[in-house]
C-alpha cells in the first residue's frame, strides 16, 4: 500500500510524521483567512467542561484555578511547593497550554486547605475552591470550551469563514491529531518508533521521565497511523459515509458496534446520533470487518508495523478506536478590531489546532508541543 499522504514506499524505520500542510481539508474548495494565533496569552482562552461537579464534602478539596501564561508542569509543582505536598498528591483532569489563559479543576488533599490562598499569584488565581471524595483522575473531563482570537486576517476573513463554518457546522471536521502531538520535526514519533523497532530500548530513556517519553512517544505512532488512515478516507471521498463494516460509536454513551445495515446507520450518522471511528492500533483494539478492516490491514502492513511490535509495550499499546470526524459546539464567529474571534466548544481528546487549521489553511499554526492546547486529554 502507498503512503495514504506522501506516496512514498518506505516502512515504519523511516516513516515521517505527516505534515500539518500535507494532511487533505475538508473545505479545500474554500479559501482560507490566513492570520496568527496565540500573539498574546489572552488569544487563547480555554475552560474546562468538567465530567461532574465536587459534591461539598470529602477528603479531596478541587480548586477552579485560572492561569495566564504558565505551563501545565509549573502550575502543579508550584501548587506543590506552596502546600507542602508531593506532585502526585494533585489530581488533574487534563493539561492545559501555557500560551494561553486557562480555566480547570486541580484536585488536593482537604487537609491543606488552610495554605491555599497562597497559591495565588501575578499569573495564577484559585477561583474557588469546594470538597470531594475523589481524587482528581485524568481524563475526567467532557471537553473544553475555547474562543480564540486570529490575528491579520484577510479582508474577507468573516465571509471566507462563514462559509467554512456553515459546512464544518453540517459535515463536522476531520479529527486529526494536532503537530502537538509528534514532536518538533517529529521527534517524539521517531522516538516511537525506534522503540518499536528496537533501535531504541526503554533503558534508554531518562529515568525520571522513562514512564512519561514511553507513553507520549507510543502514542504518537498510534496518532500518526490514526491520522493516515483519516486523510485516505477523506481523500477517496468516504470521511461521511458509512461502509458495511464499520465500527461506529454512540455519540451520547460512548457504546461502539459493526455497521451492518447501511441503509440504518447512515441516517443515524447523518443525524449525528453516531460517528465512524478509525484505528489506534494496539493488540486489543477492536477491528472492523469487510473493506474497512481490509484499509486498516492494508495500511498497517505498509508500516511495517505488527504484533510483534506491540507485544513490546502491551501496557501502553493495547489499542482503542477514535471518531473520524467530530462536530464542534455552538460554533461561533464574530468580527474583532484585531481579527477574528472563534467561540466553540470540543470533546475531551479534540485538537482545537485541526478545527482552525480549516478555516486559516496557513503554514503557520503552531508546531512545539505545548502541552496539549486544552484539548488532549485523553
Amino acid at each position: 500500500m502507498n503512503d495514504p499522504v506522501s506516496s512514498q514506499s518506505d516502512h515504519a524505520p523511516c516513516m515521517p510524521v505527516v505534515a500539518p500542510h500535507d494532511l487533505p481539508y475538508l473545505t479545500t474548495d474554500l479559501a482560507g483567512i490566513g492570520g496568527q494565533w496565540k500573539d498574546l496569552p489572552e488569544d487563547f482562552i480555554v475552560e474546562e467542561i468538567p465530567a461532574y461537579e465536587p459534591t461539598g464534602a470529602g477528603e479531596h478539596l478541587f480548586l477552579w484555578i485560572e492561569k495566564k501564561d504558565v505551563s501545565a508542569k509549573d502550575l502543579v509543582h508550584h501548587v506543590a511547593r506552596t502546600l507542602r505536598c508531593p506532585p502526585r498528591d494533585i489530581g488533574v483532569a487534563g493539561l492545559k497550554d501555557r500560551r494561553a489563559v486557562t480555566r480547570q479543576y486541580l484536585s488536593v488533599p482537604a487537609k491543606l486547605a488552610a495554605n491555599v490562598p497562597q497559591i495565588d499569584t501575578e499569573s495564577i488565581h484559585v477561583l474557588r475552591s469546594v470538597q470531594h471524595g475523589n481524587k482528581l483522575k485524568t481524563g475526567h473531563l467532557r471537553g473544553n470550551r475555547f474562543t480564540i482570537l486570529i490575528r491579520d486576517v484577510s479582508e474577507s476573513a468573516l465571509e471566507r469563514a462563514t462559509a467554512i463554518a456553515d459546512r464544518i457546522r453540517t459535515c463536522g471536521f476531520p479529527n486529526y491529531y494536532g503537530p502537538q502531538r509528534f514532536g518538533r520535526d517529529g521527534e517524539t514519533l521517531q522516538l516511537g518508533l525506534d522503540l518499536l523497532t528496537g533501535r531504541k530500548k526503554s533503558r534508554d530513556l531518562p529515568g525520571a521521565q522513562r514512564r512519561f517519553l514511553l507513553r507520549l512517544s507510543l502514542s504518537a505512532v498510534q496518532s500518526d497511523l490514526f491520522n493516515r488512515a483519516l486523510s485516505q478516507r477523506l481523500t477517496d471521498g468516504l470521511l461521511n459515509t458509512v461502509l458495511r463494516g464499520d465500527i461506529m460509536e454512540v455519540v451520547a454513551s460512548g457504546g461502539k458496534f459493526i455497521a451492518e445495515d447501511i441503509a440504518a446507520e447512515q441516517p443515524r450518522y447523518d443525524a449525528g446520533e453516531t460517528a465512524v471511528t478509525g484505528p489506534m492500533f494496539g493488540l486489543k483494539m477492536r477491528e472492523p470487518a469487510g473493506i474497512p478492516q481490509q484499509r486498516e490491514a492494508d495500511l498497517l502492513a505498509w508500516s511495517g508495523l505488527g504484533p510483534e511490535h506491540f507485544s513490546k509495550y502491551l501496557n501502553l499499546m493495547t489499542g482503542t478506536r477514535r471518531p473520524y470526524v467530530i462536530c464542534p459546539g455552538d460554533l461561533q464567529l464574530s468580527a474583532d478590531p484585531e481579527g477574528l474571534r472563534f467561540e466553540f466548544s470540543l470533546p475531551s481528546g479534540v485538537y482545537a489546532t485541526t478545527l482552525l487549521r480549516e478555516f486559516m489553511k496557513s503554514d503557520k499554526m503552531p508546531l512545539a508541543p505545548e502541552a496539549d492546547e486544552g484539548g488532549e486529554d485523553e
